[in-house]
Parts: structure tokens; sequence; C-alpha cells
């Protein structure tokens, strides 16, 4: 656990068959980690590569249990299953 709050970002490539399905899951995944930790997440695109999604979470106070609980709810929504193939999810967080 970080002495001061950190902001998160997570990013990866999504499956271009599979972003439809990848926005609906992210959706729930954003829903799930407010309701748990009061931490309102956004998701990002980047603009000449639209595959490439970043999810920021700012202001974590419990960086540790939050990046758990952040991949069990990916992992019980089947985010992975919406990722390029051989792609996981890279997750940085940072203090100011």
């Amino acid at each position: 656990m970080s002495a001061r709050p950190v902001d998160c970002y997570i990013y990866y490539r999504v499956d271009p068959g599979h972003a439809a399905a990848a926005r609906q899951t992210m959706a729930a995944v954003l829903a799930s980690v407010e309701e748990r930790f009061g931490v309102t997440g956004r998701l990002l695109q980047r603009q000449d590569e639209p595959l490439l999604w970043m999810e920021v979470y700012e202001n974590v106070r419990d960086d540790a249990k939050f990046e758990l609980e952040l991949e069990h709810a990916a992992g019980q929504l089947k985010l992975s299953e919406c990722l390029q193939e051989g792609v996981t999810r890279r997750s940085e967080c940072f203090e100011a």
C-alpha cells in the first residue's frame, strides 16, 4: 500500500473482432470498481490507434488491494478473451 494516493493506468490492445464485447465488458469492470472502491475509472482509446486502450483510475488509496480486485473483476468478466492474441494488460501506478 502506498503512503499517498496513486493514479493507476492499465493499457492493452483489443482484438478487432471483439471490440464491441470489450467495451461492454469494460463498462461492467468500471462499474464494479466504482461500487467496490468508490474510484471512478475512465476508458480511453489512443487517437491514432483505436484498438490500444487505457483504463485510468485516479486517487487510489490502497493500490495493492485495488490492483488485485481489478484483476479479479476483469477475470470474472473474461476481459482477456477480448484482447489481441498474446496480449496482457499492463499496469503502472504513479504518485504525485
